[in-house]
């Protein structure tokens, strides 16, 4: 939208006549320009305090010369730039049309033909990107403009200047918006993103304007990012093919996503499938002959490892095979339609020949009912032996070890203990039993651990603290004088985080409560650890504590739906499915995620799907997970059994468990890192161990 020019605003910058304001972002602001041929442009120039970062500068240069590369293919061109200016800009093409954000809050959400004309227009622009070597980073509905009727997309590329120089505004400062971000972004190495979290961006611009509203919309940002790493999206409005593209593209796994490139072949086979059941969608001749050029355009590659084998107009459907044994779990976390090969090609049929020349189904995954926590996993962790925390010794010789606790210990300064791999998000409780040994330790809880950045709270003898640390400085956010950790005394501690309010209980009572300050902090790792309580005599104390009993879990809306129920391993005796995520013979300990493990006759039955081409009701097994994680002990000699691939000898029936004798070190190289196993337990104790056959 133009806006008269500011008293303050330049009249002209290199050549260019400023005749008006068209925006202002992070970067800097956006003009309308008018070159000496009165061609209207858009010129953006660039903060004064970024200007004078070296570092800035030639990033901006960098990214400038890479944009310039981008072909014209539903996107603003870049016309002219001048890094080495006073004041840096870059000159693009004008689009003088709405945003896609004002077209749907102006007029409704878009449907049929116009709203597959945005998701191939779209899709155009990131391969034509992509293929530069270029990644967007701030896609979304305000960066897509419509000039005569037809999608372009601005701005792509020059945010990496910014995101990548860290003398700005808050270390570890993410550039994009919230609700468009890939998880990838959330957990500490955004800084090396790839052409996948554009493409996460598309579904979430897609779903946006087919349905109004985001996939992951909630109340604040922070909720909107814990539902981001943790939940389905909500694709309810869109239909047919084009749901099942977005809700690929929306994968939590970046590697499981299709390439910007795919995602355009898999939309044009659309217009061109012969064997459609429904009629194709009208595509604008203009617009398709940019999304043709742009498929023969650059490289296209996304991600940093193995690919979706998605086909392509002319190939026949690929199968993905899925698990050891090619079984489908379906998933509330993994909500991936992981093909969408029966759209085109083949018999009509949606199968197509395999290497053999036998016909195979096109593999499915739906996304079902949400179980348990929906704000992340639930860890569980006795801290008395290997677990989801591990022994380590750092260079300084400070360690983490097992005695009746986690020990830690530090001769010099903070030793970290670091403990689960996942992402914690949303409000959430941190739980555990500390105990400090001499008046010279602190023992230290720290959480929302991503890159550089993280918030620590500090038990000490006199006082209880909470920071925040960043790549720059450390700021406390809130101390409270206390005696309540004394050398030997064992607290039980709690640590709430709603919101971006942090409380401390300690035995019951609270002692502490701070805001958390760091917008770009909103999930993270969690782990403990120990310093100590006078850093400038670190060399003079050898700093130690004991944590006990660690709990990490979601609080708020986690209640599941009432036909879940899954069994709880910790008490009591049971026997039931579980998907292993450790096992340590030698430690006397087992990782494991409880799952609901039926028929997919029964699964259909127990959630109400109906039967469908997509539904999983004619499949042998699927699983739901309960994102429970729980460190279980196991008996010094407990019964392990497998299939030793003898299914026809080994596979006990109706179970489906193995049967015959197993090592427990073949045992651990066929369960992987999540293979599911059978587990009896005994007062909480793990007594045997069966891998479940798949077949």
């Amino acid at each position: 939208m133009k806006s008269p020019l500011r008293p303050g605003d330049p009249r002209s910058l290199g050549g260019y006549e400023l005749i008006a304001r068209l925006g202002e972002g992070g970067m800097g602001a956006v003009f309308l320009g008018r070159r000496d041929d009165g061609l209207l442009v858009a010129v953006k120039i660039i903060k004064p305090e970024y200007a004078h970062e070296e570092e800035f500068r030639g990033r901006f240069r960098s990214e400038v010369k890479r944009a310039r590369q981008v072909p014209p293919f539903c996107t603003a061109a870049v016309l002219d730039a001048d890094p080495e200016h006073p004041t840096p800009y870059l000159v693009v093409e004008y689009v003088d049309g709405p945003s896609l954000d004002e077209v749907v809050v102006r007029e409704g959400p878009l449907t049929d033909s116009r709203l597959h004309g945005v998701a191939v227009g779209v899709a155009t622009a990131l391969t034509a990107i992509h293929g530069a070597g270029v990644i967007h980073r701030d896609l979304k509905p305000r960066n897509v403009l419509f000039a005569l009727g037809a999608p372009k997309v601005i701005d792509f590329g020059i945010a990496r200047a910014l995101e990548v120089t860290s003398q700005h505004t808050h270390p570890d400062q993410m550039v994009g918006t919230v609700a468009y971000m890939a998880p990838e972004r959330f957990d500490g190495v955004h800084r090396d993103i790839t052409p996948a979290a554009d493409v996460f961006a598309w579904g979430a611009v897609i779903a946006y304007a087919g349905t109004g509203r985001t996939p992951f919309r909630a109340d604040s940002p922070v909720a909107t990012a814990a539902r981001i790493l943790t939940q389905p999206p909500d694709l309810s409005g869109l239909t047919g093919h084009l749901a099942d593209l977005v809700a690929l593209a929306l994968a939590k796994d970046p590697e499981e996503r299709p390439t910007s490139h795919e995602l355009l072949n898999l939309l044009l086979a659309q217009n061109t499938d012969p064997h459609a059941i429904s009629r194709p969608h009208t595509l604008d001749p203009r617009l398709r002959e940019a999304a043709e050029a742009a498929q023969l355009s650059g490289r296209h590659v996304s991600g940093g490892g193995a690919r979706l084998r998605l086909p392509v107009a002319e190939a026949p459907p690929v199968r993905r095979r899925r698990g050891r044994a090619g079984v489908v779990a379906f998933t509330a976390v993994a909500t991936v339609l992981a093909t969408v090969a029966g759209l085109y090609g083949g018999d009509g049929d949606g199968g197509g020949p395999d290497q053999a020349g036998q016909r195979i189904e096109p593999v499915v995954e739906a996304a079902m009912p949400v179980p348990g926590a929906v704000r992340g996993p639930w860890v569980v962790d006795a801290l008395d032996r290997r677990g989801q925390w591990k022994t380590l010794t750092d260079a300084d010789g400070g360690r983490c070890s097992f005695k009746d606790g986690l020990v830690m210990t530090t001769p010099s300064f903070t030793m970290v203990c670091p403990g689960p791999a996942e992402t914690f998000a949303g409000d959430q409780s941190i739980t555990a039993d500390v105990t400090i040994d001499s008046i010279g330790s602190c023992a230290e809880v720290q959480f929302r651990s991503a890159g550089d950045s993280s918030y620590w709270l500090d038990l000490c003898p006199q006082t209880v603290r909470i920071r925040h640390e960043g790549a720059l400085q450390t700021t406390t956010l809130g101390s409270e004088e206390s005696g309540l950790f004394a050398p030997g005394v064992r607290r039980h501690v709690v640590l709430e985080l709603t919101g971006e309010e942090a409380s401390v209980t300690v035995d019951d009572e609270v002692v502490l409560e701070a805001t958390l300050t760091d917008p770009s902090l909103l999930a993270g790792k969690v782990a403990f650890g120990v310093g100590p309580a006078d850093p400038s005599k670190n060399d003079e104390v050898l700093s130690g504590a004991v944590v006990r009993n660690a709990e990490i879990r979601p609080i708020g809306d986690v209640t599941a739906p009432s036909q879940l129920t899954f069994t709880d391993v910790r008490e009591g005796s049971t026997r039931s499915i579980v998907k292993v995520l450790g096992y340590y013979p030698k430690n006397r300990s087992i990782v494991v995620e409880p799952v609901l493990f039926m028929t997919g006759d029964e699964y259909c039955t127990t959630f109400k799907v109906e039967p469908s081409s997509q539904a999983p009701c004619e499949r042998a097994w699927v699983t739901e997970d309960s994102r429970m994680i729980v460190t279980l002990p196991a008996s010094a000699n407990p019964k392990l059994t497998g299939t030793n691939d003898d299914p026809q000898r080994c596979a006990g029936d109706v179970v489906t468990v193995g049967t015959c004798k197993i090592s427990a070190e073949r045992l651990v190289e066929r369960l992987g890192d999540a293979g599911l196993a059978e587990i009896t337990t005994t007062d909480g104790t793990v007594t045997a161990i069966a891998e479940v056959y798949l077949p």
